[in-house]
């Protein structure tokens, strides 16, 4: 039974995460302004224009947080999370019927003037639905049936999403990866994750070949590791492996060919010699597996084999799973192809804008790139150089220290916690903020790929602006709501 602390409302929350969140929100509505003032020369009040619009949600929004806040009482967000998150798909499902195409994505429901993207709240019923499955007495994340709901409830809006077209918004899911290593998943899965990544790109950019050496190599490595036979692997993989990796120079050298090692590696097929390399080792590690009892070894060889499968793979899920628009940003992004015209217009002027704004900026509305609208969705996904370019080095860092607070402090709230759907919730809100604060910033920067996804709070757009106030209030309130009882 809880029992009343004699702490006031007022007293227990976090005044420095709704400081923080004021402070983003009123930096982007100004940055709107200054992205749209030279097409649309009004005020930034004039309700005509973007940034008078934004200045509705903007009110919106503080209603909301408002009510989350002194109206809603926190219990309900875990008592109603089953319920909120089965509402939620039913709307990315219907949405698929009956929204509105917008830029290629069926993702939108539309209401006269208004605009609302089911996409954005799923955020907020996934975090809470975890919060609630992985808060239960008894709950382990190792435990499979457990692993398996976990990964169910992250997995179906993901999908569906997918199925809009909108890769951006499903790849903030991912996020939820760091929220689970903090529970208790293993690291490996990270480690894995972040090997697919590397093996999608060194397919695409050099070869299969290559990939399936980095995959060899790193399989093998660390399970030397971890058995502590780093000498041996040294002395007997780690030859092999530099003479694979020379082969096709060696060809070359040998047969007087002018091909690069590149297409000669397509020319010899370089499957087949690692067709008895794999089966070699998996056989070995197997049957290693099988004398030692090791589940490390068995889940190495699960690794390899799943490697070479995703190896095999990369090309059909480039060219048959991504859209035409998503293949020609990743080719630009990884310098397979220079399109400054076409795809890679929206990044190259981004560039420009942010490296146009030197250390301090060239001044609020005096921005060229921003003034003549060279960069299109200014005021949206490519916020961030509007920044760059007129607040400069100084005014960028500080959006991004703004940004680093926030999350710090939601993880520091959440840390503090007593009870485990409090934590969990702060951890699930912290990664969606970092993973929305990576992408988007990584694309204006030419760091990623453009996928369309908005800066938090400071983007124009009401579903997100809502949907990001609804996320931190709900927070705050049951952070609040644990600190006036015990």
């Amino acid at each position: 039974m809880n029992t009343y602390r004699g702490n006031s409302l007022l007293k227990t929350i976090d005044w420095s995460l709704v400081v923080t969140y004021l402070l983003l929100v009123l930096i982007g509505w100004i940055n709107i302004y200054a992205s749209v003032h030279s097409s649309e020369p009004a005020s930034i009040f004039d309700f005509s224009c973007r940034s008078g619009k934004q200045f509705v949600w903007i009110v919106s929004a503080l209603g909301i947080g408002g009510m989350i806040l002194f109206i809603i009482n926190p219990r309900t967000w875990e008592g109603m999370s089953v319920l909120f998150y089965a509402a939620t798909i039913l709307l990315l499902v219907a949405v698929i019927f009956f929204g509105v195409e917008v830029k290629g994505s069926r993702s939108w429901f539309e209401f006269g003037p208004v605009r609302f993207q089911p996409a954005e709240i799923s955020k907020i019923s996934t975090s809470l639905l975890l919060a609630t499955v992985m808060s239960q007495i008894g709950y382990r994340i190792n435990n499979t049936r457990n692993f398996i709901i976990t990964a169910l409830i992250i997995l179906l809006p993901m999908a569906i999403i997918i199925a809009q077209s909108e890769t951006g918004s499903a790849l903030v899911y991912v996020g939820f990866v760091f929220m689970l290593y903090r529970e208790g998943l293993s690291g490996w899965l990270l480690f894995m994750i972040g090997m697919a990544i590397l093996l999608f790109i060194l397919t695409l950019t050099a070869s299969p070949y290559v990939s399936m050496l980095a995959l060899t190599g790193t399989v093998t490595l660390c399970s030397a590791l971890e058995s502590g036979k780093m000498k041996k692997w040294c002395i007997a993989v780690l030859p092999v492996m530099v003479f694979l990796a020379l082969l096709p120079y060696i060809i070359k050298w040998a047969a007087g060919l002018t091909d690069s090692p590149e297409e000669i590696t397509d020319k010899i097929r370089p499957a087949y010699f690692f067709a008895a390399a794999a089966v070699a080792v998996i056989f070995f590690y197997a049957y290693r597996a099988y004398r030692e009892r090791s589940l490390f070894k068995l889940g190495a060889v699960a690794s390899f084999i799943a490697g070479i499968l995703f190896i095999m793979s990369v090309d059909f899920l480039f060219h048959e799973v991504l859209q035409d628009h998503q293949r020609k940003r990743i080719e630009v992004l990884l310098g397979l192809k220079d399109d400054p015209t076409g795809v890679g217009y929206n990044v190259n002027q981004s560039m420009i804008a942010i490296g146009s704004g030197g250390f301090a900026g060239k001044g609020f509305l005096h921005g060229t790139q921003t003034t003549y609208g060279f960069v299109p969705e200014q005021s949206t996904d490519f916020i961030f150089c509007t920044i760059g370019e007129e607040w400069g080095f100084l005014g960028s860092a500080s959006v991004i220290l703004l940004y680093v607070f926030l999350i710090w402090r939601i993880l520091r709230d959440a840390e503090k916690s007593r009870e485990s759907f409090t934590r969990i919730y702060g951890y699930c809100v912290a990664c969606c903020i970092f993973m929305h604060l990576f992408i988007n910033i990584g694309m204006t920067m030419g760091l990623v790929p453009v996928i369309g996804i908005p800066l938090p709070l400071l983007s124009y757009g009401g579903s997100s602006l809502w949907a990001f106030t609804a996320m931190i209030f709900i927070f705050i309130a049951i952070d609040s709501n644990e600190k006036r009882y015990l």
